[in-house]
């Protein structure tokens, strides 16, 4: 069951969304309420799985993975565990999707070079059971992941 949100869990996530490791007394000021209302609705959101972490927000072109790309992979369906669990042996693959269409699987992958990323590519074709691939290169990034707008807009627009 979905954890409801209300504008106090937004603003809450919009601040460590900004800086994860400001500390709970400076976020109880920039929100105007007590230590321990913030404890608690840190807590409640971790327990309930809405928030799972805080890592730090790494700009991999700035560390060297300058290409991304999105590969859409057709796949044996009987073996798409094992795809799976050799893709996550990947350290250069972010984010894998099982989606509907003609791929079964959409994969991230960041990687520091184009034949860097046609070496991963080859690696990935070895992989028993993975049929075909189709690679779509991101060339710009004009809107980042983020979740905050729709916390924003689920937790200001309810009656």
């Amino acid at each position: 069951m979905a954890i409801k949100l209300d504008a106090l869990d937004s603003a809450l996530l919009a601040e460590l969304a900004r800086d994860p490791r400001t500390p709970i007394l400076e976020l109880a000021a920039r929100l105007g309420i007590a230590r321990n209302t913030v404890q608690a609705r840190m807590k409640r959101l971790e327990s309930s799985g809405a928030v799972r972490g805080y890592p730090p927000n790494v700009d991999l072109q700035a560390i060297g993975f300058a290409v991304h790309a999105y590969v859409g992979i057709e796949l044996d369906q009987n073996k798409m565990d094992a795809i799976v669990e050799a893709l996550r042996a990947f350290p250069n693959v972010l984010e894998v999707h099982a989606t509907t269409g003609r791929a079964d699987l959409l994969v991230r992958i960041a990687a520091r070079s184009q034949q860097d990323l046609l070496a991963i590519m080859q690696r990935v074709h070895a992989i028993p059971g993975v049929k075909h691939t189709e690679t779509m290169l991101a060339l710009a990034t004009p809107i980042e992941y983020r979740c905050l707008p729709l916390v924003d807009q689920l937790t200001n627009n309810r009656s």
